[in-house]
């Protein structure tokens, strides 16, 4: 068996493709891949808050302070053309045609409605579809503040103070008190996204490899020459189930470790203080855990790729079956985002599932060490017991020689 297992490490290491897949994937590509993304948002964002945009106010006189406010912002500038706009329909047409970038609607003087009780409804028309918008947001803001002033006016001429006028406003004052520690809180929001991306990562580890060793023997021809050597089929097949089982680790290994160098390169040139907080505080005891539960998973993981390799009449073949495979893992990962979705005995026998539960709770530092045991014993049972299928499904004949 390990005399399989090392021939098959050997051409493995051989295989280019495997390697690009296995290591230059996630410790270069990757991690390039996301720094791009990450800095063409940052330029997207920082390109969209320095944006200037047209404006039109329709019956401007009605608010003055507030004309004033966006008149002197820095990221609009006043309608300068001689097109006169007078209803919100009017406003849409001339954002729709691009004259302006958006358009403010008065429809009548505010503080006359605020001596007759009547409040005044404005509008603003701009184009919502873009994913980084700043209009809204700036104009709300200016325009709540004109909207407090007023308010603060009239109050005061009602012959109430300060101080009354925020009793009044708000009779009730709340304060949130948050048991939760920074961990827990920074663990609740990042550690649910950590299986998301380690558990695929122990997937693509042990595919790529099981497709080669099953149905890539199978089209090049070398499984007869295999099974003619005097080992079992027992001992053959477990000797390329540990070749399988080694890459999907090392994938996952190797991709950790990358990610975590990255990050420390990063720190030193820019701030990271999020993540930095996050994971300041896991301890080594805390990554062996999470390494423990993914052991179970990625002999599940193994188990079945090889044995889908081993059916597969070729290459092709196999890749075809594995994307269902791919699909249907991202299923338990997605129900362990789902809100209220806890580690409970419950949870814990659900395959997948379970494990990402798990490691979210460990980042947060609040996982019980009992549910642990529990997913390590279920996950290493059903690990087993697929193992088990996965030799037996080598030793049929019609599998083999479909």
């Amino acid at each position: 068996m390990f005399e399989v297992f090392l021939k098959e490490i050997r051409e493995l290491l051989r295989d280019r493709k495997t390697l690009f897949f296995v290591i230059a994937l996630p410790m270069l590509v990757f991690p390039v891949i996301m720094a791009l993304v990450g800095f063409m948002a940052s330029q997207a964002a920082m390109e969209a808050k320095q944006e200037v945009h047209t404006y039109y106010i329709v019956n401007e006189a009605y608010a003055e302070k507030f004309s004033e406010q966006v008149f002197y912002h820095k990221s609009f500038k006043k309608y300068a053309g001689e097109l006169r706009l007078d209803s919100v329909e009017a406003l849409r047409d001339a954002v729709r045609s691009g004259v302006i970038d958006v358009g403010v609607f008065i429809p009548s003087d505010p503080v006359e409605n605020l001596e007759s009780g009547v409040k005044s409804e404005w509008k603003i028309v701009f184009n919502d579809a873009q994913s980084i918008n700043f209009i809204y947001d700036r104009l709300s803001k200016l325009a709540k503040k004109f909207s407090d002033e007023l308010r603060a006016d009239k109050l005061t001429s009602l012959g109430l103070s300060q101080a009354e006028q925020a009793a009044v406003l708000q009779p009730i004052s709340i304060t949130k008190v948050d048991t939760a520690d920074k961990r827990e809180n920074l663990g609740e929001k990042l550690g649910a996204f950590i299986p998301y991306m380690l558990i695929p990562l122990v997937l693509m580890g042990a595919s790529y490899p099981a497709i080669d060793l099953g149905a890539g023997e199978k089209e090049r021809g070398t499984l007869e020459t295999l099974l003619l050597t005097p080992i079992s089929r027992t001992e053959l097949v477990l000797g390329k189930f540990l070749t399988v089982l080694s890459s999907s680790i090392f994938c996952a290994l190797i991709t950790v470790s990358s990610m975590a160098l990255w990050i420390g390169i990063a720190s030193s040139f820019v701030e990271l203080d999020v993540i930095k907080n996050a994971f300041s505080s896991v301890a080594l005891l805390d990554f062996v855990l999470i390494f423990a539960l993914l052991l179970p998973v990625a002999v599940m993981l193994s188990s079945l790729t090889l044995a889908i390799s081993i059916y597969a009449r070729t290459f092709k073949e196999a890749q075809n079956y594995m994307g269902p495979l791919s699909m249907g893992i991202f299923i338990p990962i997605v129900m362990s985002l789902m809100p209220n979705m806890e580690l409970t005995a419950k949870t814990a026998l659900i395959p997948i599932t379970n494990v990402a539960l798990a490691i979210k709770e460990i980042i947060k530092g609040t996982v019980d060490y009992g549910y642990v045991a529990l997913i390590f014993g279920a996950s290493a049972v059903l690990a087993a017991g697929l193992l088990v299928c996965c030799v037996k499904w080598f030793n049929k004949e019609t599998v083999l020689f479909r």
